[in-house]
């Protein structure tokens, strides 16, 4: 494994993704800040620099036998609360060389990170020029057989809609260690934030996700469609993800299904940071109301009864929308990543 690279970054970087502005490398995007920012490194920069390093240890380990491949770990992130990232993820973030990460990683995650890695941003978005899948496989691929140790960052968890069993799947066809760190996902996550209970005896007896993002391709969409036909079971909570620009779409095939047009439900974008905005409604009413306060990307959507057992749902109700988190919790994700470096110090940490 090759030692950390050295990478300055300067705390005035500003915002990360979650406000529009990736820092470091980045692959396929653009800065959206007018301002000025350090000149980013390229990823090429970034493996030439990795090939230098492996190529010395190997001079001065005087053996012939090649070295290692490093390896990847995806790692959820949860929601954006840095409170909800696991004691591993911290642990990683704090030893990788090379760290890749989409725009649902929010800033006060990435500040987290130990000065010396080096950042790829690999976001996607829709409607956007952005990284494409392939594209992140070869960069995991090509940062892993230089010996690095890669990070692969994302949104919640890594195998709830997050592609990571692609990532997997192409790293490891190509004799490259991947090791899975769970986050807790979006839907876990939020209904907490908000105190709804996505199963409750008598109300709801299973909970299913979507996702509303499919190929572009006649089958995939057929089979969405068949998948939210079943969904119109007043007793199954549903959960969307990335399920915006086909809300009205979705109620209306729910509805013409035999969802009840009273059923309650909840959009909430970028939950659990402060940054999140949360509509309630019931869903004949909820489209419009969605519409009208401009909720965007990242949002999930939660529609059935269990929505009404949240103490908040009246709230929901009677504002048109409420912004930032409605029951503020302490921000102790840098005093948790404080706390974890002093253990690590006195050798108590693995």
């Amino acid at each position: 494994m090759v030692g950390a690279i050295g990478c300055e970054r300067s705390s005035s970087l500003g915002p990360g993704p979650s406000e529009g502005s990736p820092r470091g490398a980045h692959l396929g995007t653009t800065w959206h800040r007018h301002r000025s920012l350090p000149a980013a490194p390229s990823w090429t920069d970034v493996v030439s620099l990795l090939r230098e390093r492996r190529s010395s240890s190997d001079e001065a380990a005087s053996t012939s036998t090649p070295a290692a491949p490093g390896q990847v770990f995806l790692v959820g992130t949860g929601p954006g609360d840095p409170s909800l990232l696991t004691l591993r993820a911290v642990q990683l973030m704090q030893t990788a060389d090379v760290v890749l990460y989409d725009r649902l990683v929010s800033d006060d995650i990435l500040q987290m990170i130990h000065p010396g890695a080096r950042m790829v941003y690999v976001g996607k978005a829709k409607g956007m020029h952005s990284s494409k899948q392939e594209d992140i496989h070869d960069l995991l691929l090509q940062f892993a057989e230089e010996g690095a140790t890669v990070l692969r960052l994302k949104g919640g968890d890594p195998y709830v809609f997050g592609r990571g069993g692609e990532e997997l799947e192409y790293l490891e066809s190509r004799g490259i260690r991947v090791w899975c760190v769970p986050g807790i996902t979006a839907a876990a996550g939020i209904c907490a934030e908000l105190g709804i209970p996505m199963t409750h005896r008598g109300v709801a007896t299973s909970v299913r996700f979507l996702t509303g993002h499919v190929r572009d391709a006649p089958e995939a969409q057929a089979q969405l469609d068949e998948c939210i036909s079943v969904a119109s079971d007043p007793h199954t909570t549903l959960v969307v993800y990335m399920g915006l620009t086909k809300l009205r779409e979705l109620v209306a095939t729910l509805t013409r299904n035999g969802l009840d047009p009273a059923t309650p439900a909840v959009a909430v974008e970028r939950g659990t940071t402060v940054h999140q905005r949360a509509v309630g409604a019931p869903l004949n009413e909820f489209v419009d109301k969605v519409e009208r306060v401009g909720l965007q990307s990242p949002t999930l959507l939660v529609i059935g009864g269990v929505c009404a057992l949240s103490p908040h749902y009246p709230e929901l109700l009677a504002s048109e929308v409420i912004d930032g988190q409605i029951v503020p919790r302490p921000r102790v994700g840098r005093q948790l990543l404080s706390e974890a470096q002093d253990r690590e110090g006195e050798g108590t940490l693995a």
